[in-house]
């Protein structure tokens, strides 16, 4: 697996850590376990980092050198697709002739360095786009940059040059096609999962007590990177609204999250601005146990994201037997289940989102009611499932790729 830009040891949340360093990191464990080694190579960002780490048994992340090592913005990377190309083909022994079997990238920066990776070992490439860049420039916000031209470039290379491609949900497959003109016979669907084990229901009055959240607050949490795509000045405008309309509704929302490279949004302004002082608390990013107790400490988890390829803490939050209220966009619609596990709200309009969660703070029958839902619905979605449509998605790539190299 090549993860290049991030690398599934990272906490996330921060910097350019997120939904994909947990999807990398769980995958790769669960076909592990199914009896598929997995090696992950990510680029070496501390001059600390040893060469490679053991993971899991069956997973290890080596550590490739490419430009300077330390951490650099994402931005910058395409400067180095050549460097991260060669630091991976040139490794020993990975050049040993079929070591491997298949590639999988994520992510357009792996997925570019993997073209070349593919061709130096005459392996099938595999890649999963996670975000991309025509889809992120429809949903642009004021004030914020589109994607660059080289990106747009490179995945169109990608989506020309892979030998499958693995999409989210159906709605990235169709954005796939339609966007770039993916032929849909080599896109597989394959959804995230969530780590059953960790996020699960359990007494969630015990999980307010251990983090001083007091029963009768209402209490919304946000979790993920603090950046305007994510929307966490969203939820700030709306907790804003709903406590000047109803000050009787004993709100707090919890944020939990780091900046992003250059995308950082500094919400405390914005918070000061609004008198939420009392209302809303910035917490640093958490590991999963933890994350899971605050999930289970919330009345409602809040994704208000302007772009999602999935959204893997609604599904980790509903998991938790927690609804969510999260925009209708990109693969959310496929993860929250409108009525039945949570609700999802069109637009980013404050007044709306004050006004649901409004309905669920009155209407606490319905609100359990979703909570409930969402843990059955949530339990479908397991990482051994994605794990093997992922499996499977690889072996159709090596036949595939074998039937073009015998013609």
């Amino acid at each position: 697996m090549l993860s290049l830009h991030t690398s599934p040891l990272e906490q996330p949340g921060s910097g350019d850590a997120g939904g994909m360093n947990v999807y990398v990191r769980s995958v790769a464990v669960e076909l592990a376990k199914s009896g598929v080694g997995v090696e992950i190579f990510t680029r070496a960002s501390d001059p600390h980092h040893p060469p490679s780490v053991e993971l899991a048994p069956g997973v290890t992340v080596h550590h490739v050198a490419a430009g300077p090592r330390r951490k650099i913005a994402k931005e910058a990377l395409p400067a180095l697709e050549a460097a991260l190309a060669a630091g991976v083909a040139d490794l020993q022994p990975y050049r040993a002739p079929r070591r491997f079997d298949v590639i999988h990238s994520h992510y357009w920066v792996s997925g570019t360095a993997g073209l070349a990776v593919a061709r130096a070992w005459d392996l099938p490439l595999v890649h999963t786009m996670h975000t991309m860049a025509r889809v992120k420039n429809l949903r642009l916000q004021a004030g914020e940059k589109p994607e660059p031209q080289v990106r747009i470039d490179g995945e169109q290379d990608i989506v020309d040059g892979a030998t499958r491609l693995i999409a989210n949900t159906s709605t990235e497959a169709a954005e796939l096609e339609s966007l770039y003109g993916a032929n849909p016979r080599e896109v597989d669907v394959v959804a995230p999962g969530v780590d059953l084990n960790i996020f699960s229901r359990r007494n969630s009055d015990a999980s307010r007590a251990a983090l001083n959240i007091p029963q009768n607050v209402f209490h919304v949490v946000f979790a993920g990177r603090i950046q305007r795509m994510k929307g966490p000045q969203v939820l700030v405008r709306a907790a804003a609204e709903l406590h000047a309309r109803r000050p009787d509704i004993p709100l707090h929302v919890t944020i939990l999250g780091a900046g992003s490279g250059s995308e950082v949004l500094d919400l405390q302004p914005l918070i000061d601005s609004l008198g939420l002082h009392a209302q809303v608390s910035l917490r640093p990013p958490v590991g999963a146990a933890e994350l899971a107790g605050w999930f289970r400490a919330a009345d409602v988890v809040a994704v208000p994201s302007f772009s999602e390829s999935f959204g893997l803490v609604a599904l980790e939050a509903q998991a938790c037997g927690t609804p969510v209220v999260a925009a209708n966009v990109g693969g959310l619609p496929k993860a929250v289940g409108h009525g039945r596990t949570g609700l999802l709200v069109d637009g980013h309009d404050s007044a709306r989102w004050s006004a649901e969660l409004e309905r669920l703070h009155d209407d606490a029958g319905f609100r359990r009611a979703l909570g409930r839902g969402a843990a059955v619905h949530a339990s479908a979605f397991g990482w051994n499932r994605t794990a093997m449509l992922t499996a499977q998605s690889y072996l159709q790539a090596a036949e595939q790729f074998s039937a073009h190299s015998v013609r």
